[in-house]
């Protein structure tokens, strides 16, 4: 018997973080797994297994349509896609450069509409239909942060694509859904003051922040069988502080 090739899972941003951390969770659950950022990481340098790094910048937005046919051609037919990579540029608007808002815009909404576009187009080739994609947005799009107006429209286009994409190719077995991470205690957090980091912990019912291992859990069982008819929908991991 011939045995079965592991199912493609594209993770953009995937070299460290949240990224790498989604990515090594998936790799571990069976997964192929290609790591797209720009560079490279110690992590992802010592990571083994089916997780490989493919350098591209996706703010290249012109470069999309031939990187996603490169890793098509070397890994195979795409099951998944992670949509991590991002920016979290910060500033009151008023104050903002009108590069830094552009630069935001592209690489955290433009960018993964293009890169979900081929993605979706590859989904389909061979007459294969089926396929996950997951886009990582924030609580932010939904609760708002002072400072974090440009990043939270950013991450609430990433809903509103989401719930679209759905209807449009769930009839080709394809489900798409977003994940809303809170603050995750990362080295992001770290830098928080103490009393801030203090209050948005006594925030959440369970007086903690989510971890990255949360997060991707949780694309790891969208990406499941599991959760084949669950498609357009959000789901959040912030330890409850929404609730």
């Amino acid at each position: 018997m011939s045995e079965v090739s592991p199912r493609n899972i594209i993770v953009t941003g995937g070299s460290r973080g949240l990224g790498f951390g989604t990515a090594t969770r998936l790799r571990d659950a069976g997964y192929r797994v290609i790591a797209v950022a720009r560079k490279t990481s110690d992590e992802i340098a010592m990571a083994t297994g089916a997780l490989h790094f493919w350098p591209g910048d996706l703010a290249e937005i012109d470069a999309i349509p031939a990187l996603v046919k490169s890793i098509r051609a070397e890994f195979g037919p795409i099951y998944g896609l992670v949509n991590n990579a991002g920016i979290g540029t910060s500033g009151l608007l008023a104050n903002m450069r009108l590069a830094d808002i552009e630069r935001t815009v592209r690489l955290n909404t433009l960018s993964p509409m293009v890169l979900t576009k081929h993605v979706v187009r590859a989904m389909m080739t061979g007459g294969k239909t089926g396929g996950r994609i997951v886009n990582i947005s924030s609580i932010v799009s939904a609760t708002g942060f002072s400072g974090l107006a440009v990043y939270g429209a950013t991450k609430a286009s990433l809903v509103g694509f989401t719930k679209s994409l759905a209807r449009e190719v769930g009839p080709l077995g394809i489900t798409v859904n977003a994940v809303a991470p809170g603050f995750v205690d990362t080295a992001m957090t770290d830098g928080l003051e103490g009393a801030q980091r203090e209050q948005i912990v006594r925030r959440s019912p369970l007086h903690r922040l989510a971890e990255i291992d949360d997060v991707a859990n949780t694309v790891a069982f969208l990406m499941s069988d599991a959760a084949r008819n669950i498609t357009g929908t959000v789901l959040t991991v912030d330890a409850g502080s929404t609730a």
